[in-house]
């Protein structure tokens, strides 16, 4: 029976295809569900043999302890060379876009505050 040894949803496409080849190098056997056509299904790596299993999650963890290690580099990196992305960078890219989103919130609120006063909850 097939044991669940990642989940994929949420993780980025460069770290699901160096799982992958992590897995294929060292003859896992495996296969890979997909989230279906709207989304609602489990994207996720599946070991078909029990036996690998240890093997696979051993494999996994060293994995990301080192990309943990350089992703956290990389971070560095671009924090040092002024490149990261700040609140007010997402301002200063799309103000028009900003203000929308912004005058949005703003609206949801006040309709959220107002329906919570006229109920009297």
């Amino acid at each position: 029976m097939s044991k669940l040894l990642f989940s994929l949803r949420g993780v980025p496409d460069d770290e699901a295809d160096e799982i992958i080849s992590l897995l294929t190098e060292n003859n896992i056997d495996y296969y890979e569900t997909s989230a279906g056509n709207w989304g609602i299904s489990m994207p996720a790596l599946w070991i078909k043999d029990p036996e690998e299993f240890e093997q696979a999650q051993k494999l996994l963890n060293e994995y990301h302890i080192t990309r943990a290690i350089t992703q956290r580099e990389i971070y560095e990196q671009l924090k040092k060379e002024g490149k990261n992305k700040h609140f007010i960078n997402s301002f200063t890219e799309k103000p028009f876009r900003f203000i929308i989103y912004l005058a949005a919130m703003a609206f949801i609120l006040y309709i959220f505050i107002k329906m919570l006063f006229e109920l009297g909850l």
